[in-house]
């Protein structure tokens, strides 16, 4: 990789700082006067009006294509073996979703091998670059014995950004009689052999999974080991999944389903991301999240895949975002920030997300001329080259 790069010609560039007031994007179309950027060290040094642009060590012409921070995946379970197709099949011909599928994943990561999980998770992530996503958090929850969550954790440390230990995510089927026994030990061994590998720990708070009690235990074990907190919270139904997330001081509440106006209240009063699946609502005909009344009240947003072989079998971001817009009534502004930045905050991530000096020069140059058409031209690929920190990875 050179020392510079002057990546010129772009016809908008979305830089996304992180303070609020910048929604739009440095730069508007504009074919007479296009927008660049200089890439040292795999970071962003400068970016401006390309007849102002710096020399650099080599130059590469975007040809007015519009250029966007890389999508920032903030939930994932990509460290999973077998296949839910039929699963999918049954709920769009009338079942409806529960947690209970999870276990047939569970049965199958456990069958498989190290090299067969591994290679399962690196297929999703080129799926993942190709359309645009240069930074991935991806869950464990499908081992859930101590053996098995360690190895995916490790794999998930391994070839993702961000690491998340899910040893909550439903009671296993051996312990179905023994639920306390299966609290203490996520809470626990599991928690004490996995800590080294997490940069989060994530629980289930829901219907068919973990009880308000059963997820304070878990949180509190989290907590005393200094470890970071998330969770997955009204999802099925209305629960106290939002209000534990935010009174836990945890980096993002995810799904969000099933919200009232407490709930979005605590977390526009706070500085917990609410993390919107919608993929997962349109795999299972679930209704989609109140983005609006959380966007209007003042919460912070993000946008992610949920990723997962169950209730949400998509890589797609530029997917995601065209059901944010069409379905939650985001602006198209709105979603590229949740997608992006709103990802970043939701990871604890400040160099991501955003194209500002001294960012990660994680970036995806569009086959359109502005980010617009990620929304407006929804299953079309769109992605025309995908670069991390500085180098081309799609």
């Amino acid at each position: 990789m050179p020392s510079t790069l002057l990546v010129t010609g772009i016809g908008e560039l979305t830089t996304h700082s992180p303070q609020p007031v910048d929604t739009a994007g440095l730069h508007a179309p504009d074919e007479s006067d296009p927008a660049a950027l200089i890439v040292a060290d795999g970071r962003i040094a400068w970016t401006g009006r390309a007849a102002a642009a710096p020399a650099a060590d080599e130059r590469v012409d975007v040809e007015g294509r519009a250029v966007i921070p890389g999508f920032v995946d903030s939930h994932a379970h990509l460290v999973f073996a077998g296949d839910r197709a039929g699963e999918f099949e049954a709920r769009m011909t009338g079942s409806r979703y529960s947690a209970g599928g999870i276990r047939t994943t569970v049965a199958a990561t456990r069958a498989a091998s190290d090299e067969a999980l591994r290679a399962n998770a690196r297929r999703l992530l080129a799926e993942m670059a190709r359309q645009g996503t240069t930074t991935v958090e991806c869950k464990t929850g499908y081992g859930l014995t101590v053996e098995d969550e360690v190895r995916a954790l490790r794999i998930a440390a391994q070839e993702c950004d961000v690491a998340t230990f899910l040893g909550a995510h439903v009671i296993p089927a051996e312990y179905a009689d023994r639920r306390q026994q299966y609290v203490d030990l996520v809470r626990g061994p599991m928690l004490e052999a996995c800590a080294e590998y997490a940069n989060f720990v994530d629980v289930f708070c829901e219907r068919g999974a973990f009880d308000e009690v059963e997820t304070r235990l878990i949180l509190d074990a989290a907590k005393a080991r200094g470890l970071a907190v998330r969770l997955h919270a009204n999802q099925l139904g209305h629960g106290p999944g939002v209000q534990l997330a935010v009174e836990y001081g945890a980096a993002s509440a995810d799904h969000c389903t099933y919200l009232d106006a407490s709930d979005i209240d605590a977390l526009a009063a706070s500085s917990t991301v609410a993390t919107l699946l919608p993929g997962v609502e349109f795999s299972t005909r679930s209704p989609y999240p109140d983005a609006r009344g959380l966007l209007n009240a003042g919460a912070r947003v993000a946008i992610a895949t949920d990723c997962n072989p169950g209730s949400c079998y998509t890589s797609s971001m530029p997917f995601c975002l065209a059901l944010a817009v069409r379905e939650m009534h985001m602006a198209p502004a709105e979603a590229l920030r949740a997608a992006t930045l709103g990802g970043a905050q939701a990871l604890g991530l400040t160099d991501v997300g955003h194209l500002e000096v001294g960012a990660r020069a994680d970036f995806a140059v569009l086959d359109a001329p502005t980010y617009l058409h990620l929304m407006y031209r929804p299953g079309v690929p769109l992605i025309h080259s995908v670069w991390k920190n500085g180098a081309r990875i799609a």
